[in-house]
């Protein structure tokens, strides 16, 4: 049984330069995730206004991910990603000139996080519909591998590095390395062929096939509930909008940054990483709904124990603290793994012309989520405690769960049957 990834995709020369490309553009976007977070508590002292950023990031989301589906399966996607990533790099320069200008204004932070989301939106789908373009099919599961390993590792020394620079050099330099980093992946786009898809007679674009794609999807039941469980587990589970608060007011860090604030965001993406180079078993499961159902199950327990740690912290501070950091990364570990399977059902149910829109809509689930929990976690923190918010939220997580198992028997029983180059699967209706 294969134990590592496999590296077999980088034969390729597209794949390998936007695989090394992302090395370090996850690295600038995961430090900005630590930044405007950090910048917003630093300004207001409220978890409040940073889960606010949820709404600015989220609407934005939605609106231009779902568009830049639609778009992705009617255009040229090399040209939909140049123009994305440029506008990326704009959106993060600006951020770096308010830092620099020291604009206390959480305002004209959020709206032009709001314009960096947007960009986000219309560059993602066209970026997961791409894949099956430049590597062959068969080797769809090991890219995706990788990829996931890679954004986890950027995720861990992201955090890391950005929570360790603010209070040295401060905000700015952070958006600035954003900048220059994403300078990298333009250039390995701008080295891929044209990436016209292949359109059917009735592919439409705009609005309208917004719509299609919906309806797409509601033909695919095993489809629709890996997005659904995935909603339940992100909007409930996610409490980094409270890493700031608690990492000040629980462990005492400083409001600007700190170790543990770094260690807070670092913990779950580390989780995420060693699930990820130890995941060569996964593709020999099966039962894949069940196997996303107990990831989950997983992550909503993990969570719970994060939350719970935090009570414990004023009398067994370095106890409370280990106890947090692990309940974080089991949950990250437990995550890619729930990502690995719901990536590779929608990869194997959507048709090459539904493709970006199926990317939009999953990019919308993926990322909206946590910027929906951002609001939901910091406006119960506001009102209860950090305790009862992530506590809390992974109680919920695990009723929802199981709710959806027993509601929805086709997701549970779902399965992939491996035999040789043949495979066959359960009714997805």
């Amino acid at each position: 049984m294969r134990l590592f990834a496999d590296t077999r995709p980088l034969r390729y020369d597209n794949y390998r330069r936007l695989w090394l490309a992302n090395i370090v553009t996850v690295i600038g976007a995961q430090m900005t995730v630590v930044a405007i977070p950090a910048q917003i508590y630093h300004i207001t002292g409220s978890s409040g206004y940073v889960g606010l950023s949820g709404v600015f990031g989220l609407f934005p989301l939605i609106v231009f991910g779902l568009w830049g589906g639609s778009l992705a399966d009617v255009i040229d996607r090399r040209k939909l990603l140049i123009f994305s990533t440029i506008g990326l790099i704009v959106a993060s320069s600006l951020l770096a000139l308010i830092a620099v200008m020291q604009l206390g204004n959480v305002w004209l932070l959020l709206s032009v996080f709001s314009l960096q989301q947007a960009f986000f939106g219309l560059n993602q789908p066209a970026k997961g519909a791409l894949l099956p373009t430049i590597v062959p099919l068969e080797l769809l599961p090991s890219a995706n591998s990788l990829n996931m390993t890679v954004m986890t590792l950027g995720a861990v020394a992201g955090p890391i590095i950005g929570g360790a620079l603010i209070p040295v050099v401060g905000y700015q330099m952070l958006y600035i390395l954003d900048a220059l980093f994403l300078a990298t992946t333009l250039y390995a786009v701008m080295r891929l062929p044209a990436l016209v898809p292949r359109k059917q007679p009735d592919t439409r674009s705009g609005f309208k096939g917004v719509i299609d794609g919906f309806r797409y999807l509601r033909t695919n039941t095993v489809v629709m509930v890996s997005l659904l469980v995935d909603v339940i587990a992100m909007v409930f589970g996610m409490p980094r909008s409270l890493f700031p608060q608690i990492a000040t007011e629980t462990f005492g860090g400083p409001p600007a940054g700190g170790i543990v604030f770094s260690l807070l965001f670092a913990s779950m993406a580390a989780g995420s990483a060693l699930a990820g180079i130890f995941s060569g078993w996964v593709s020999r499961v099966e039962r894949q709904g069940l196997a996303v159902i107990i990831a989950i199950l997983v992550w909503g327990t993990s969570m719970s124990l994060f939350g719970l740690s935090l009570e414990f912290a004023s009398g067994f501070w370095t106890a409370a603290l280990i106890v947090a950091l692990l309940g974080l990364a089991i949950g990250g570990g437990a995550d890619i793994i729930s990502s690995a399977f719901r990536s590779t059902m929608l990869q194997e149910a959507a048709s090459e012309d539904m493709r970006g829109r199926m990317q939009g809509v999953f990019i919308v689930v993926v990322a909206g989520g946590p910027r929906v929990a951002d609001v939901l976690h910091g406006t119960v923190a506001e009102i209860t405690s950090t305790t009862i918010a992530s506590a809390g939220g992974g109680f919920l997580v695990i009723l929802l769960v199981i709710a959806c198992a027993l509601i929805f028997p086709t997701f549970r029983r779902y399965r992939v049957e491996r035999g040789g180059a043949a495979q066959s699967r359960t009714s997805v209706t």
